[in-house]
């Protein structure tokens, strides 16, 4: 079900924090020059060239002064100004970054007065005064360096981060969630249970599935794939690299070459590592003429792309420079947008729900000042999009303006275990490739006409989703998605061939049974089973052999008992065909 984001109140409360913190910095450290301070999804931040590194108990001072700003009452005013006014005040503050943003605004030149003392350029909104931001409802967070506007050839600066709630208890609340996301840091049980790694011998950004994540991935893919032929897909297979021309006629040369590795030289030709899989799809397309009998035509790939991403911004599998997309393209009649579109919210609906992600947030996007197409093409998709929303019975969000130049889109937010959103699932409608590449099909008229396309994905990329899964579930993946979801614990070595027998059975029926053959104690095998969140421990000794029955523990369900070796393994082969959490023994 889809849910709300944060409140108006709470944005402006961060946002206006940001501006007491920025006048407590340069208050305590006049040499401090400020640059931007945004809200963030848990609070603010803003960055400053500093000549010294701030502290520990720099952040506590800055806080100290911060309580003292906000005791004061000061009001928050907007002032309209010209650019010459603003040139003139930044000037006189020798504020060098505040002359570069300047330079990119557009007039009217708005800034937010704090007090008499301070000022920065902003377009708001912010709280009316200070004393609407309560002291004991927010905190600084960490200090991590920046660079200015997000490139490494420009100055670094320090960022300092900070939290800010309406109430204490929804800071305490915060603080709980920070602590459980620490717990849950895909990169440590990335570690821990032995899935993936990021080999820095290889370069940056580049990930090492290891076998069990790589059973998982394998799993993930099955399911994928299942999904998409059931809801009419076909999958494509499209190379790595492709002559440059294919990206120049694209528009990526154009619009995303820094985000694009360099280009190769072969056979007195460029080749280029490809950012997108889209291109490929049209080329497919475009392989013969189509006839609108044939449309909706609705194809899918586990495409692996490749992106510079640079060193400051890579984060585990969250941002990396090699990942897989599940790309899908829909190339459709514009009267089919409404049909098409609300498949593919069934259908991510569907793949969602079974990780058990089921509260999501949703944002419509529509036409921008600046794109292309035509106005009758575009309140068509755009109406295709809204009936879509309202079929499906998903209240959302419009953002006025904010879809791509090359048509309106959706974009939807998953909201994990902890309250923590992440940015997934997107449909986003293109009249800009079609055009490029001349793309047609035979109208019932004779006419040649061009496709309406239909970008999307769900999953976003392979890893990022698993880093998003592993967090959700804190490791402790359910039966069907373990890498090892049942492990047999042969208590003495005379009962080892036996668990053989019985791993070999298990394998046979799609289920990746362990054993450990430690030779430790019971207590031990068990420890260690339940260090490595191992779904479900089976227990085997002389007894157990004899009576051709196994003793289980589950992570989830607890004890099991002793049960006869055929209805565990049919269990088991259940669970995993039926993506269960756990084993059902009552069939």
């Amino acid at each position: 079900m889809p849910r709300t984001g944060d409140s108006p109140q709470l944005l402006r409360i961060r946002h206006s924090m940001s501006h007491v913190m920025a006048m407590a910095v340069q208050k305590l450290f006049p040499a401090a020059k400020v640059t931007i301070g945004p809200w963030t999804d848990s609070g603010f931040y803003y960055d400053f060239d500093h000549p010294e590194p701030f502290t520990e108990a720099d952040l506590k001072a800055i806080r100290k002064e911060m309580v003292k700003i906000i005791g004061r009452r000061l009001p928050l005013e907007r002032i309209e100004v010209t650019r010459e006014e603003a040139e003139r005040r930044i000037r006189a503050q020798n504020e060098p970054y505040k002359l570069e943003i300047l330079a990119g605004l557009q007039e009217p030149i708005t800034l937010y007065t704090l007090g008499e003392e301070w000022w920065d350029l902003c377009a708001g909104p912010h709280v009316t005064h200070t004393g609407e931001l309560d002291p004991r409802a927010f905190e600084l967070e960490s200090v991590a360096g920046a660079y200015w506007r997000g490139d490494e050839r420009n100055a670094q600066l320090q960022r300092i981060y900070g939290t800010a709630w309406e109430t204490p208890e929804q800071l305490e609340e915060h603080r709980r969630r920070r602590q459980e996301a620490l717990r849950r840091d895909h990169r440590r049980l990335g570690t821990d249970l032995d899935l993936f790694s990021i080999e820095q011998e290889a370069g940056a950004g580049l990930v090492f599935w290891h076998p069990r994540g790589a059973r998982m991935r394998l799993a993930i893919e099955d399911l994928w794939r299942r999904e998409h032929f059931a809801a009419g897909y076909e999958l494509l297979y499209t190379p790595h690299v492709a002559d440059i021309s294919l990206w120049r006629t694209s528009g990526h040369l154009d619009f995303y070459a820094e985000s694009m590795f360099g280009p190769m030289p072969v056979d007195e030709r460029e080749y280029q590592l490809k950012p997108m899989n889209c291109p490929f799809h049209v080329l497919t397309y475009a392989s013969r003429l189509r006839s609108y009998r044939e449309l909706p035509i609705r194809w899918a790939e586990l495409g692996t792309v490749y992106r510079y991403e640079r060193p400051g911004v890579m984060h585990g599998l969250m941002r990396v420079r090699g990942f897989t997309q599940d790309d899908a393209h829909i190339f459709c009649l514009p009267d089919q947008i409404g049909d098409e579109i609300l498949g593919v919210l069934n259908l991510t609906e569907a793949i969602l729900s079974t990780f058990d992600f089921r509260n999501y947030q949703i944002n419509l996007s529509t036409r921008p000042e600046k794109s292309i197409g035509d106005d009758a093409v575009w309140e068509l998709a755009t109406a295709g999009l809204i009936e879509a929303l309202d079929r499906k019975g998903w209240s959302y969000s419009v953002d006025e303006g904010g879809g791509a130049f090359y048509g309106p889109k959706i974009d939807l937010k998953i909201e994990d275990a902890i309250g923590r959103l992440w940015q997934c699932s997107t449909v986003q409608l293109d009249f800009n490739l079609p055009e490029r590449f001349d793309l047609h099909y035979v109208a019932a008229d004779g006419s040649r006409q061009r496709p309406i396309m239909i970008h999307r994905a769900i999953f976003g990329s392979l890893e990022r989703f698993f880093g998003i899964m592993t967090e959700n579930y804190a490791g402790d993946f359910p039966f069907w998605l373990a890498p090892e979801p049942i492990r047999l614990l042969p208590v003495t070595d005379e009962v080892l061939p036996w668990a053989e027998a019985l791993q070999t059975e298990l394998r046979a029926a799609g289920v990746q049974a362990g054993i450990d053959r430690s030779g430790d104690r019971l207590g031990k095998l068990i420890r260690n089973g339940e260090q490595q969140k191992i779904p479900v421990l089976a227990i085997i000794g002389a007894q157990e052999a004899a009576e051709d029955a196994i003793s289980l523990r589950s992570r989830r369900q607890g004890d099991l008992g002793r049960l006869p070796r055929q209805a565990v393994v049919a269990a088991a082969a259940r669970a995993v065909q039926e993506r269960q959490a756990g084993l059902n023994l009552s069939n």
